[in-house]
């Protein structure tokens, strides 16, 4: 499995603009193949940071994520706003198993 997580950092006042595709990403992302979790949440104390958590069956998964028509027009919904950072990480993890 391969865990990508980070931060997305926007001018807060930019956070209406970018829902709506976000939304958009999300469901569309959520259903293809090889994605187990996506997701993006506001964080409460920090306006303008998004956390972005998201689970993937494989690598080869995650890269045709990277080339499909709902990242490209995620990405250029990003470039209409103020983007102050973006920190993501990708991590190979083992087996996983229920917390018991």
């Amino acid at each position: 499995m391969v865990i990508v997580s980070g931060t997305l950092r926007l001018l807060a006042d930019d956070l209406p603009k970018v829902r709506v595709a976000a939304a958009t990403v999300i469901a569309a992302t959520r259903a293809e193949a090889g994605c187990i979790v996506y997701s993006f949440a506001e964080d409460l104390l920090e306006p303008g940071l998004i956390r972005i958590y998201e689970e993937w069956e494989s690598r080869e998964a995650l890269s045709a994520h990277g080339r499909s028509p709902h990242i490209a027009t995620w990405q250029e919904t990003l470039r209409t706003v103020t983007v102050l950072g973006r920190d993501l990480d990708v991590t190979e993890a083992g087996a996983r198993e229920k917390l018991g």
